[in-house]
């Protein structure tokens, strides 16, 4: 599939149906409510369920009988009650009653059949129904014509909010718009992210569009660096994937993570920027570093091409952080971060990573720059640092954003009806 083939901001969403299509209507909604479980299944993090509020909410008040669907986890073989979608029903039914509402959420035994399809014949105003999860059966993964059937049948409109699996092409999230014969549309989570995400990656403004990228590895983000390379003005670089940089440059990076294997990628890019005029690529001018990797490491501040020997980088310095504030208010209008600068998990190397997020916050509240999180460590350090309220979005999307911003389509997108 070639890339922006599809307009993917351009997708019909709830807000473009009208009250007729809604009312009355038996409406699927695919939400991502794979939310992390303890020991004794207590959800420890409900922000999924709590972003898939305003669309279940709407639904509701447009009259609208309310199935929604979801995975948990990674059952391998059928049915298993750690993967039940049981306390996601409780969290729903507590939160969507936050402000005084009084609606009932019932589980349903299944995800398809005829139990299913009772429950959604019966369905009451004020109640919603939670589907058990897709992923009991393996032909939700493999995208199955007869599964598909069976769990878009007692549906007339389906509506798209999991963003987090829209890069996938299963039957929850693709498969059904070709059963279900009313509207297909994005839900109001769906659609922010592809405004902001798919708006930034094609972006017409006159102003810069930024990039961050970090992370750990070269490997697993050397698609989508490529492709924002291409398309923006400013590239920063952090992580550990900063080492393979300098040491494609012919610099000493002690014991630094290095992929040897992409050393000539690394090089490939940087003689890429160096040749267009207007693009620039940062990489850090000093680098904290440590004798081990543990949170009680001894710590020096050095020149990025004076890492001792048998000392390994896990940090950007304050002089690397300065020129990054300095080239992210020249004019730039959009930033998307992707990866954190170090090992922000230890205090001592989360500095380079928290001022960073700072200076977004910042550049947002005062400039109006439109700032972009997207990637789940990126989005981890942003919530661990106070400032998300700050940002212009957080995506709730791994993959999904990893890919959308590659510029790849989603099937899960793709599926939708247009505008």
């Amino acid at each position: 599939m070639s890339a922006n083939k599809v307009d993917q901001k351009k997708k019909k969403s709830i807000a473009d149906l009208s009250d007729d299509e809604l009312k009355g209507k038996n409406v699927l909604v695919r939400c991502d409510l794979n939310v992390p479980l303890d020991d004794e299944q207590n959800i420890t993090d409900s922000t999924r369920i709590v972003k898939s509020l305003p669309t279940i909410q709407y639904l509701i008040e447009k009259g609208s009988n309310v199935a929604i669907c979801s995975h948990l986890g990674r059952p391998k073989n059928g049915p298993e009650d750690k993967f039940s979608l049981k306390p996601v029903r409780a969290k729903l039914e507590e939160l969507l009653n936050s402000d005084g509402a009084t609606i009932e959420v019932k589980l349903a035994p299944d995800c398809k059949g005829d139990a299913v399809k009772a429950l959604i014949q019966e369905q009451q105003s004020n109640t919603v129904v939670l589907l058990e999860n897709t992923r009991f059966y393996k032909e939700e993964t493999a995208n199955d014509p007869d599964f598909v059937k069976e769990l878009g049948e007692p549906f007339e409109v389906y509506v798209n909010d999991a963003f987090g699996t829209a890069h996938r092409a299963h039957a929850s999230t693709e498969g059904v718009t070709k059963v279900i014969t009313g509207p297909s549309v994005c839900g109001f989570l769906m659609a922010k992210e592809l405004e902001y995400l798919d708006g930034a990656v094609n972006s017409k403004s006159d102003k810069k569009l930024a990039a961050i990228v970090g992370g750990s590895k070269v490997s697993s983000k050397i698609t989508v660096l490529n492709a924002l390379v291409d398309k923006c003005d400013l590239v920063i670089i952090g992580g550990g994937m900063v080492f393979t940089f300098l040491k494609a440059q012919g610099h000493n990076v002690g014991t630094s993570l290095v992929e040897d294997d992409y050393v000539e990628t690394a090089k490939e890019i940087l003689e890429k920027v160096s040749k267009i005029e207007g693009k620039a690529i940062l990489l850090p001018k000093d680098i904290i570093v440590a004798d081990k990797f543990a949170k009680d490491a001894t710590t020096e501040t050095v020149s990025f091409d004076q890492i001792p020997d048998g000392w390994m980088g896990l940090d950007n310095g304050p002089i690397t952080t300065e020129e990054q504030k300095e080239a992210l208010s020249d004019g730039v209008g959009t930033i998307i971060m992707n990866g954190p600068m170090g090992v922000f998990e230890f205090p001592k190397f989360a500095k380079g990573t928290m001022d960073l997020i700072n200076i977004l916050a910042d550049l947002t509240k005062e400039k109006g720059v439109t700032t972009v999180i997207g990637g789940g460590d990126s989005v981890a350090a942003t919530e661990q640092s106070g400032r998300a309220g700050d940002m212009s979005h957080i995506s709730t999307g791994g993959g999904a954003s990893l890919e959308l911003l590659e510029g790849k389509e989603l099937p899960g997108v793709v599926a939708l009806d247009d505008q």
